[in-house]
């Protein structure tokens, strides 16, 4: 007190002398500025709209939107709405982003250990797919697979068949058979599955406190699959088989029947697949190396075999330091899933794309992309700091 009241007097006593005020004034002043800018320009867009008598607000999501979509996880009649387009184009940017992450996990994870591995020749092939897919634009791969791959297969009537009679690869997509259940068998099935997954995760949990208390391992693995295979095995046995299977049956020009895999769904997967997969293998290379070379030899020196230190040691070491770079990874490949407009695959961006033009409701559409963007990277982002605190190593 003492000394700021000196400091006041030396300065003539002014507020504007006082570092505290300052800092409040410049942060209000700051606030007010950005409050300022936002404002004239959604106050300039509205008034562009209205002298373009073009519409506000998202009434035009009820309209009929009258066109097709060539890939549709849920139903979409003919007279289906705008809100019911863009609903399609979200379970589609879904369903490609969802399985992409399950791949390239796994094939970041293979190429990851693959880079460390002592076998030369695995060690050199690893070395080689990452630097030379992290170093080529995602565009241009999705380019190469749609353009320089797919395209060139052979028409329906040269189909190739990886498995003959039952699978069909050609320039129109894959066609693969298509499973039909009746209801009750439905049901059933996806109620096992259900039951299952949680056996499998209450087993697990029973384990891991049964290992640390009395040291003695469960086979959570081997139990958990059983589990999720036999249960929905039994319960489609008890509703009577009602499975009818729709298999593809090749004509003289066309492949009649089973379920079509669209080309631009392949391309657009498969880019996304290897190329956040070479960054993930180097996540997973960096993460295995932050692991001191001494719980290693202290593994193999209880006789531990090499491929058992290194799934029950040195990864569940590595996973603290490999989760935060694998979230950002993650986050990556939804949103590079919008490049899929550059193929037509019919994602978020590109029904959204289509609705803007036929509507001109450009500042609605963009909103709501970057709505389902930003909130899809917030709950990622947030289960994936939930998993990274289940994760780390507690210490006593």
């Amino acid at each position: 007190m003492a000394s700021e009241a000196k400091r006041d007097e030396t300065s003539g006593g002014s507020w504007l002398n006082n570092p505290e005020v300052r800092g409040v004034l410049y942060q209000v002043l700051t606030l007010a500025l950005v409050v300022a800018v936002v404002w004239t320009f959604v106050h300039n867009a509205a008034v562009n709209l209205q002298q373009r008598n073009i519409a506000q607000g998202f009434g035009f999501l009820g309209a009929q939107a009258g066109f097709d979509i060539s890939q549709s996880l849920i139903d979409y009649p003919k007279d289906s709405s705008y809100g019911r387009a863009i609903l399609v184009g979200l379970a589609n940017t879904a369903l490609v982003a969802g399985l992409g992450i399950v791949l390239a996990t796994l094939l970041g994870f293979i190429a990851g250990i693959a880079r460390l591995s002592s076998n030369f020749v695995i060690q050199k092939l690893a070395t080689l797919y990452v630097e030379i897919v992290r170093n080529l634009p995602l565009l241009l791969q999705i380019l190469f697979w749609y353009f320089a791959v797919l395209a060139l297969l052979p028409s329906p009537r040269q189909s190739l068949q990886p498995v003959s009679g039952w699978v069909f690869l050609n320039n129109r997509g894959l066609i693969i058979p298509e499973f039909v259940w009746t209801p009750a068998s439905g049901e059933a099935v996806a109620g096992g599955l259900l039951v299952a997954i949680l056996l499998s995760l209450g087993i697990r949990f029973w384990a891991r406190r049964r290992q640390a208390a009395t040291g003695q391992r469960f086979p959570t693995g081997w139990t958990s699959l059983g589990l999720i295979v036999g249960l929905p095995a039994i319960a489609f046995l008890a509703t009577g088989s009602g499975l009818t299977v729709n298999a593809p049956t090749k004509s003289t020009f066309n492949i009649a029947g089973g379920t079509r895999v669209i080309p631009e769904f392949m391309a657009l997967l498969l880019a996304l697949v290897i190329y956040t997969g070479a960054f993930i293998a180097e996540i997973v290379r960096a993460g295995i190396m932050a692991v001191s070379h001494g719980q290693t030899e202290a593994a193999r020196s209880l006789g531990l075999r090499p491929g058992d230190t290194l799934r029950l040691v040195v990864v569940p070491q590595a996973m603290r330091v490999i989760i935060p770079p694998l979230t950002s990874q993650y986050l990556n490949l939804t949103k590079n899933s919008s490049l899929a407009v550059a193929v037509g695959y019919p994602d978020l961006v590109y029904t959204g794309g289509t609705v803007l033009n036929q509507t001109g409701q450009a500042i609605e559409v963009i909103a709501i992309w970057m709505l389902i963007y930003l909130g899809t990277s917030l709950a990622t982002s947030a289960f994936m700091n939930w998993f990274n605190g289940r994760m780390a190593i507690v210490e006593r």
